[in-house]
């Protein structure tokens, strides 16, 4: 076979149709085939990588819908355009990765194939995810393991082909990043808010032991309180809260946001009159509950188109997204 990568082993975590286009779209990727060049006949990718006829013709079928290939009676399938894949390995879910997620993919031309995974802030899983992709991407998109550290794993990327989003308090220089910054920018954003908290008697952040959030972001809400004359208190039982009037909550996960309406609700207290509420992140239903959560977000969106832009113009990015305040009734 003309230019061809070493024989796959087929499994069962994807259809084999699935896999054998996938196999062929990363050979029209790393330019084994270029545009024009016709790919091996039904026969020979039947035999060669031990599917049937009618697999590879699905397969085709598939790589033809993604706009990659094409067939004439005389040249039988060739390629029409060259596949550019990326990897986008990302945290964990979450309502705002998904605006990250579709603004990115919303501005791909459609022989652009996106991989979304997630390592969900497991090491060895994270490692295993960057070893098992280097060399198969043209552009790797990846939100590193840790805010504090370089992932050593991520050496193994040629550093014009990597992205980094959302952490990297760390030495980056050499690399491209879209990044938020959990201090001072998350510091100036609370200076913002100044006068709604000061109808509070006291601030609680809610930090729960484990959380997977810069450790960092504590000792920036400690400097707003102190220099601001708030009374504060940084709160790790999350599960035994008990709302308390006159208090206004920091909450940076989405399930503390609901535990502390709910409590509060428990307790015969309306939100942004008997307390209030502040989240990280913003989401959609934010807008809604409660009359509306205040919230400190960046524009995930914004993230997304300018990843976007890496993938699409190579674009060289050292930034970081500010912070700001979408102020509702919670507050």
């Amino acid at each position: 076979m003309k230019r061809t990568d070493k024989k796959a082993t087929f499994g069962q975590q994807a259809t084999k149709v699935t896999q054998l286009a996938d196999t062929l779209s990363q050979a029209i990727s790393r330019k084994e085939f270029l545009e024009g060049d016709s790919l091996p006949s039904i026969n020979q990718l039947s035999a060669h990588y031990g599917v049937s006829r009618d697999t590879v013709f699905k397969a085709f079928l598939d790589l033809r819908e993604r706009g990659l290939i094409d067939s004439t009676p005389s040249k039988g399938y060739y390629v029409t355009s060259q596949v550019t894949n990326v990897l986008l390995l990302l945290d964990q879910y979450t309502p705002f990765k998904e605006a990250l997620y579709n603004s990115f993919v919303k501005r791909l031309p459609i022989n652009y194939k996106v991989d979304l995974l997630f390592h969900q802030y497991n090491e060895r899983l994270f490692n295993t995810i960057i070893r098992e992709s280097v060399g198969k991407y043209n552009k790797y998109i990846v939100m590193n393991f840790d805010n504090e550290k370089f992932s050593t794993a991520l050496n193994k990327i040629n550093p014009a082909r990597l992205l980094l989003l959302d952490f990297g308090k760390f030495e980056k220089s050499k690399y491209f990043y879209i990044c938020q910054d959990f201090d001072e920018s998350f510091y100036q954003a609370l200076l913002t808010l100044e006068d709604k908290m000061h109808k509070y008697r006291q601030i609680v952040f809610l930090f729960s032991k484990g959380l997977k959030h810069p450790q960092s972001s504590k000792e920036y809400f400690i400097r707003f309180c102190e220099e601001q004359g708030f009374s504060y208190e940084i709160q790790e039982d999350i599960e035994n809260l008990v709302v308390q009037k006159g208090a206004a909550y920091i909450a940076i996960k989405q399930q503390d946001v609901v535990k502390v309406v709910k409590q509060g609700r428990l307790e015969g207290l309306k939100c942004g009159k008997d307390f209030g509420l502040l989240a990280y992140n913003d989401i959609p239903s934010y807008e809604v509950i409660d009359e509306g959560i205040t919230s400190l977000t960046i524009d995930w969106e914004m993230m997304g188109n300018e990843a976007a832009n890496f993938v699409l113009n190579d674009a060289s990015v050292q930034k970081y997204l500010p912070t700001g305040v979408r102020l509702r009734k919670s507050l």
